[in-house]
Order: C-alpha cells, then structure tokens, then sequence
C-alpha cells in the first residue's frame, strides 16, 4: 500500500497550509466514515429485526465505546508523539513510539474486555431497559468484546500513521474492513450459505472479525518495505519509560472519555424515562451524530498531525494557523451536511426503523443534532488541534463544563423539574457543544498550547 510523504520542515505560506490540511484531512474523514459505517450497518441491518434487538445492539455499541476508553488513552499520546517526533526528523523515535503504543493497547484492551465480557448482561441492564433488550444486548457485547484488543491495535496503527502524514493507508485498510463486515453481517444476522440466523448477536460477531482482519492487514503494512512507520525487529523490545510517556499524554483524554461516556449513559437514563421508543430514537440518532461530524473528526486529525508536526520543526506559527484553516473548513462543510441532515431528518429516521413512535421521537434528535454541526466542528477540530500539541487537559475541562455542565443540567431540569417533552431532553446538547466550542476557541487564541512539553 502507498503511503504519503511527511511535511518538510519549511514553513508554509497560508493557501499552501489550507491546502496541506485538506490533503490530511479527507482522507481522515473518510476513514472515520467507514469505522462509522461498520455500526450503521450494524444498526441498519438489526433494525430491520424490530425496537427490542435495535435498542440492545445501541446500549452494547455504547459499553463497547465506554471500554475504548483505553485506545484513546494509548492514542492521543501517539498522535502527539510521533508528530513531534516526524516533525524533528526523528522517524525512528516516532517508530519505537508506535510499537510501544501497540503493546499498551493490547494489555490494556484485554484489561477492559474480559470483565466485560463476564458482566455483559449486567451492564446492559444497568441502562434500565427491559428483559428482552438485555437478551439481545448481552450477547451482541460479548461477541464484539472478544474483538476489542485485536482492534485497539488497529486503532493504534491508524493513529500512529495520521501522526506521521499518512492517512491513505488507514482508509484503505478500513475500506476492506468495511467490506467484510456488510458480508458478514448479512451472513450471520439473517443467515446465509448454510450459517444459522444469529440475529444481534452475528451483528457482533462480523463486527469483531471485521476488525480483527483489519489488525492483521496493519501489522502486515507495518513490516513492508516503504512504510511510513516500520516493525523493524531491533525496535521491538519493551521501553517502559517511552511507554509512560505516550499513557501520560493520553491519560487526561481517557479520563475525558470515561465522563464522556458516564455522561452519555446519565442521558440516556434521563432519555429513558420517555419510554422505549425514546431509546432507540436516541440511539439513531447516535449513529446519525457518528456520521455528522466526521468532517470534525477528520480536520481535528489533520490539525493534530500539522500543529504536532510544526510544532517538532519549531514552526509554531505554522501550527496555527494550520489549526485554524482546519476549523474554517470543518465549519463551512459540517454546516452545509447540516442543513441536508435537518431537511431530511424524518426520512433518515424511517430508513432505520419502520416504528412510528420511534420515528416521532428521533426526528427533532436529528434536527438538533443538525443545527449542533457548526459547533460541533468547532470541538472536534480544536480539540484535535490542542491534542496534536500535547495539551490534552484543557479538553477534559471543557467536557466538564460543557456536558455535564450545560447538557445534562438542562436535561435533568426539562425531564424532572419542568416535566418537559422529550424534544427539550435534546435541545440540551446545543448548551454543551456551545460552551465546549468558545473554551477551546479562547484557549487556542491565547497560544499557551505551543508551550506543553511531550
């Protein structure tokens, strides 16, 4: 597989910047579609087996994001790492970096799974849902826990090599993964060629297999000629101290993501008091939330490639402004998907579920989450910008304030104190994307970002 070249070390004029980060940045954006698109897939093929396994695939795909808690520990301290690292001309630092990554990732992923995987049917039911959501949900975690170390690695590898440039080769091996994950699904969901109808659980099953393939196809890359990061067999060995490093950058993102995630299932609880069909309207409107801000996610990638790498170069100026082209045109596209998003909200709601009431209830979701997209681009793009530079603990605050804050505050008082309709439970998420947005906004203008040391 083809790889790209790494930045020099030269300073870039403005629209030579603006077009370095669009260079970085679809790539990116399209291989965090095809991630999302293995559980769209997922949601769209089990929704077709009615509003019990639906909800039961949505509260195990949120556990599963939960327990990825620790790749993003291990991957923010990539990305940072090894940009710094490929920015100063150091590649085989940026190597040693990545391999000590790999190996965090699969003891910590293993560390996460296994009690997952023996409490499955218990975590699904601490999301308050009924007997039968717990049946479906239970089995389909288990299946895809079992998956979770092979696709932390892969995850790892990703990271490292958007670190260092590459973003093409990522989107290829996620492009595979997504192929066979469509197949199998359709396999071992609804039965096909002789394989027993598994139902939610196959949906498990393909997604775990899918992106075990994908580790393998990476590893594979890895030890070809022409890479942009290489396995080599003397940079193998463990380095304790390097491995601390990359977890200590990480660390606050983990943290970020595990009250993230407590915070997603506070709103899901609160969602819930509405009912069933409010469960499983919140979560189409998760997996229409996943492929809305990917644009936020991809320019987030190319500014925490270009800001780690020029601030490794000693280009600091670069860094900046390279972050704020990303935001400008993560806002411009992101905007405009929003728009069509909102237009088409109640037809995105039927092409999930033939349900009535749960279309009543995702359709403002989905306008909410439409009308969020600016914003949105804001907190992925900056985000992404101050974790390239290693500062990683200014976005743990902004969740603080922003979620728990705003979110779900307004939450709490619509449902409980105001006895509000559903509607007013997501109109909450404007507050918390729009306090996120202005923190990291303020925090990138005044420039204490350039300073962390990694």
């Amino acid at each position: 597989m083809s790889t790209v070249a790494t930045p020099d070390s030269t300073s870039l004029a403005t629209p030579g910047l603006r077009r370095h980060v669009w260079v970085l940045a679809w790539p990116a954006i399209l291989t965090f579609g095809l991630e999302s698109l293995v559980g769209l897939v997922d949601t769209l093929m089990v929704g077709r087996l009615g509003a019990a396994p639906l909800a039961g695939v949505g509260v195990g795909a949120q556990i599963l994001h939960a327990a990825h808690v620790v790749i993003i520990a291990v991957g923010g301290g990539t990305i940072a790492l090894v940009a710094r690292s490929v920015g100063g001309g150091d590649v085989a630092r940026a190597e040693r970096v990545l391999v000590q990554s790999l190996y965090c990732a699969a003891v910590l992923g293993v560390a996460v799974a296994a009690p997952v995987f023996i409490f499955a049917d218990r975590a699904v039911a601490a999301f308050g849902v009924d007997e039968i959501v717990v049946h479906e949900g239970g089995g389909y975690l288990r299946y895809l826990m079992v998956g979770v170390p092979l696709a932390a690695a892969f995850e790892i590898f990703a990271a490292g090599f958007r670190g260092a440039g590459d973003m093409r080769t990522p989107l290829l091996i996620g492009a595979v993964v997504n192929i066979f994950n469509i197949g199998a699904n359709y396999v071992l969901i609804f039965g096909a060629f002789g394989v027993p109808a598994m139902g939610a659980r196959g949906s498990g099953l393909a997604s775990t297999l899918a992106f075990s393939l994908g580790s393998v196809l990476a590893l594979w890359v890895m030890r070809r000629r022409g890479a942009v990061l290489r396995l080599r067999s003397g940079g193998l060995g463990l380095d304790l101290s390097l491995a601390r490093r990359v977890l200590g950058i990480g660390f606050p993102s983990a943290i970020e993501q595990c009250l993230l995630q407590a915070g997603f299932f506070v709103y899901l609880a609160i969602a819930s008091s509405y009912g069933t069909d409010a469960i499983a309207a919140y979560f189409i409107g998760v997996r229409i939330l996943a492929l809305s801000f990917l644009p936020g996610l991809g320019f987030g990638a190319a500014a925490s490639t270009i800001v780690g790498q020029k601030l490794g170069s000693g280009h600091p100026v670069d860094a900046e402004r390279g972050g704020w082209d990303a935001c400008r045109l993560a806002v411009a596209l992101m905007s405009g998907l929003g728009l069509l998003v909102f237009l088409g909200a109640e037809w995105i709601a039927a092409a999930f579920v033939d349900d009535e009431g749960v279309i009543a209830d995702a359709v403002p979701f989905i306008q909410t989450l439409a009308v969020a997209q600016p914003l949105m681009a804001l907190d992925f793009t900056l985000g992404g910008a101050l974790r390239g530079a290693g500062d990683t603990r200014f976005p743990l605050l902004c969740l603080v304030l922003g979620f728990y804050g705003a979110r779900l505050g307004a939450a709490y008082v619509a449902a409980y104190v105001l006895d509000l309709g559903l509607s007013w439970v997501w109109l909450a998420l404007l507050g918390d994307y729009a306090v996120r947005s202005v923190l990291k906004i303020h925090r990138f203008r005044g420039g204490r970002w350039q300073d962390v040391k990694v």
